[in-house]
């Protein structure tokens, strides 16, 4: 979920990228529109953890973001945290799978997100 999405009425949003979540998510009912840089999110709850799911103004699909447990993590992340952040409490687990089907974990602590590739592998770290 990005800091810097602003929140969108239902009018501002192209017709394509409804249709889109729509028929993905048909389900899902209370949903909060954002943009973000050029592109649409879609910010909604299940199962009491946050998900995200981001189009491009066509409704051609950029990525998904779903909040998960810490202990979801793959086991290689678990260890780095334990490794080397052990003293630092996550505060939140995301896995986000883009367009092409590339997973990606990332975690938020103390003033940083860590990213890490699907296997759970560190890949970088940015202050948030």
């Amino acid at each position: 979920m990005q800091a810097q999405a602003q929140n969108l009425r239902a009018i501002d949003i192209p017709l394509a990228v409804t249709d889109a979540f729509e028929k993905a998510y048909p389900s899902i009912q209370a949903v909060d529109w954002n943009k973000d840089g050029i592109n649409f999110e879609a910010e909604y709850i299940t199962d009491s953890l946050n998900r995200s799911v981001t189009y491009n103004s066509s409704g051609k699909l950029i990525e998904t973001n779903m909040e998960i447990l810490e202990a979801s993590l793959p086991a290689h992340a678990t260890e780095y945290l334990n490794d080397n952040y052990k003293d630092d409490e996550v505060t939140e687990s995301s896995v986000i799978t883009d367009a092409y089907g590339i997973v990606t974990y990332k975690t938020k602590m103390k003033g940083m997100n860590l990213t890490f590739d699907s296997e759970g592998n560190f890949v970088k770290s940015e202050m948030n």
